[in-house]
């Protein structure tokens, strides 16, 4: 499981991005730095989750998580560029990686039969 592309990726993308969101300004912090954090955390909780599930049905969940979780993440992101948190050249790293995360996700939503197996 943790060789997996998706799940290097998304480790790539917490690991890339954490730094980053430790150095938004204090008025972003709360509204901006935490919740990216929390919304790359439980991205890769909702990953591993859907590994380990024993149901399709279970899977199908938590992969279907694992997209609004990516959707909410990228909205945050760009939200940070338009508000000059987060540099233009530092959002499109973090697009190329969340770019690439969905589409590793959207290929496992298709392979697993996940209906809206469309990735963010």
């Amino acid at each position: 499981m943790s060789e997996s592309p998706i799940f290097v990726k998304t480790y790539d993308l917490i690991q890339w991005l954490l730094p980053r969101t430790l150095k938004f300004s204090r008025e972003y912090r709360f509204a901006l730095a935490v919740p990216i954090q929390n919304h790359a955390f439980a991205l890769q909780r909702c990953l591993i989750e859907a590994a380990r599930a024993n149901e399709k049905r279970e899977t199908a969940y938590h992969l279907r998580q694992a997209d609004v979780e990516l959707t909410l993440l990228r909205y945050k992101i760009r939200l940070s560029r338009d508000l000059r948190v987060l540099n233009f050249q530092g959002y499109e790293h973090a697009g190329r990686l969340i770019d690439e995360v969905g589409r590793l996700l959207g290929g496992w939503m298709k392979q697993r039969g996940v209906d809206d197996a469309k990735a963010s």
